[in-house]
């Protein structure tokens, strides 16, 4: 992601500049959607533009960079999960707690379908990682009687991106998408009768 050798280590000021950009980017995207500007990421970093490009040569490189983030993050929070002693109420709340930091941040969804487009190894190693250890939890449900048995990792990646779109399109919407119906539809469909 980087234009740096992936061999050598970043010095201590670009690894800063490096997390900096990353965190800029991610609050001017949730705020303003992936059409924000370089220059407006750069400014909010307190960084020239030429520094995000020495680090991410793209706009694409930038956001695939989040992209990967965002999996780390759906794979440790879904790990989490895992060990839980209920699995269902951990799945239920695992689903609700992404779809309320997904419904804060404007380009989440765009973000989120970069991460599983494809193309980008990391990306691609964490999304084979996250359906994995989703399978494991949702494994872990139906075992304990609470899921229906025929439910997938791949249904629920499906389902939370369709989830996600409802919710970018219903910002714009003149009528309410009331996103939190919708996800416990979801949450019903995929409970053992």
């Amino acid at each position: 992601m980087t234009t740096q050798s992936p061999d050598r280590p970043l010095r201590a000021d670009a690894r800063r500049n490096h997390a900096k950009v990353l965190e800029a980017a991610r609050l001017v995207f949730a705020q303003h959607g992936i059409e924000a500007g370089m220059e407006e990421i750069a400014r909010h970093a307190g960084v020239g533009v030429g520094t995000i490009y020495r680090h991410f040569p793209t706009k694409e490189a930038l956001i695939g960079a989040l992209a990967v983030e965002h999996l780390r993050h759906l794979v440790a929070r879904t790990q989490e999960a895992v060990g839980a002693v209920d699995a269902w109420s951990a799945f239920e709340a695992l689903l609700w707690a992404a779809a309320e930091e997904r419904e804060r941040d404007l380009a989440m969804t765009e973000i989120a379908a970069q991460a599983f487009q494809g193309g980008l190894p990391e990306a691609d190693a964490l999304h084979a990682q996250l359906h994995e250890v989703s399978d494991t939890l949702m494994g872990r449900a139906v075992a304990q009687g609470a899921m229906r048995a025929d439910a997938t990792a791949q249904d629920l990646g499906v389902l939370m991106c369709g989830l996600g779109q409802v919710q970018s399109v219903g910002r714009h919407c003149p009528v309410p998408m009331p996103w939190q119906r919708y996800l416990t539809i979801v949450i019903d469909g995929l409970r053992a009768r």
